[in-house]
């Protein structure tokens, strides 16, 4: 633009609503968030509500950082029609304006907003969803819960004379310690030989060390004992990797997180599919705020109903869907990462250009 204090007019209402609806949503969550997890007070032992009130801190950050898509249109939207009622646009587009120059701000803006979410909220988000994740753990083993009813088998490991499912009610320190795990040993001829539950089990150099194990073999009595070995050739870096969701870790950690999962063969689809999801975020949100340009602009003068902003809340409300059941599909390998997260964001910047292209310049 050739008028930079106009510019920067544009660029200060955008942020600041921008800033406002993220206020607004983050109390939000908040409120919602802290009313659910007020309710394991009752069910979990010594959780407090000062225990509530820490995990919904540390969870608003990851609800949040999912939302700003949504925030970038809304934001957009209200933006643009309160320029346009207060005249502001009208004076603009009198003085020569064109389109593409008083949305370069918002552009700006919508980029300024999509790099902030990179570095600064997903960093804080990632550790967030970690210590929430350790604090969930420790409610769920505080609930004594059936052990028969709620172990899930969730790993096997296969060695040169044993081959053996592992499964545990809880599972906390990344992969490394199991509480109330169960672990069931197969025969040559497939056929269980041996379960062992246990109170814990902890992954040492080699082996697991079981506490507090009950054995279990076919036709014979359970023995009881107070710790055991089993062998086993994985590592802890490996289950590490493996256990870890792509959402606990922050954007500038993915990429070594990726190279050590290839490096223990580990699937690494869905951290590269939240990779190439983060480094496709700027453009998402220029994307939402294009389209938030073809409603409003239109609503403005022509001075259509109310159905012009429904229609594109639910515009922007599909793409986010879209994205993100395409990056389901890039996490579970059905197609490639990098092209579930970029597809769904270059369809929408050209979709949404080409609309703002047809209603300003025919």
């Amino acid at each position: 633009m050739t008028n930079g204090t106009l510019f920067r007019y544009f660029l200060k209402r955008h942020l600041a609503t921008i800033m406002w609806f993220l206020l607004g949503i983050a109390a939000l969550v908040f409120l919602l968030d802290f009313v659910e997890n007020s309710g394991l007070r009752g069910a979990v032992p010594g959780f407090t509500l000062i225990d509530a009130l820490f995990l919904t801190l540390i969870r608003v950050p990851s609800i949040l950082q999912q939302t700003i898509p949504f925030v970038m249109l809304l934001a957009g939207m209200t933006t643009l029609v309160a320029l346009n009622r207060r005249q502001e646009m009208v004076v603009t587009r009198a003085a020569g304006v064109s389109v593409w120059q008083f949305m370069t701000p918002f552009i700006t803006g919508a980029l300024i907003t999509g790099l902030l979410a990179i570095f600064a909220l997903n960093p804080i988000a990632a550790a967030g969803m970690r210590m929430a994740e350790d604090i969930e753990s420790a409610a769920k083993a505080a609930k004594h819960l059936n052990r028969k009813t709620q172990i899930i088998p969730w790993l096997r490991q296969i060695t040169a004379d044993d081959d053996v499912i592992i499964g545990a009610v809880t599972v906390e320190e990344r992969g490394t310690l199991l509480l109330d795990p169960v672990f069931i040993h197969f025969g040559a001829d497939r056929r269980i030989v041996l379960r062992q539950d246990a109170a814990s089990a902890r992954l040492k150099d080699g082996y697991w060390l079981l506490n507090k194990v009950s054995e279990t073999r076919p036709g014979q009595i359970p023995v009881v004992l107070e710790t055991a070995r089993v062998n086993t050739n994985l590592k802890q870096e490996f289950i590490q990797q493996r256990m870890a969701r792509p959402e606990t870790v922050s954007f500038l950690g993915l990429p070594r997180q990726i190279e050590a999962a290839k490096s223990f063969g580990v699937s690494t689809n869905a951290l590269e599919t939240q990779f190439h999801s983060l480094l496709s975020l700027p453009f998402l949100m220029v994307a939402m705020t294009l389209i938030s340009a073809t409603v409003s602009l239109k609503f403005s003068r022509f001075n259509q109903s109310q159905s012009m902003i429904f229609g594109g809340v639910m515009a922007g409300f599909v793409l986010y869907v879209v994205s993100v059941l395409v990056k389901a599909f890039g996490s579970s390998g059905v197609v490639p990462p990098f092209v579930a997260a970029w597809v769904p964001v270059v369809v929408a910047l050209f979709l949404g250009t080409t609309l703002l292209m047809h209603q300003e310049d025919g």
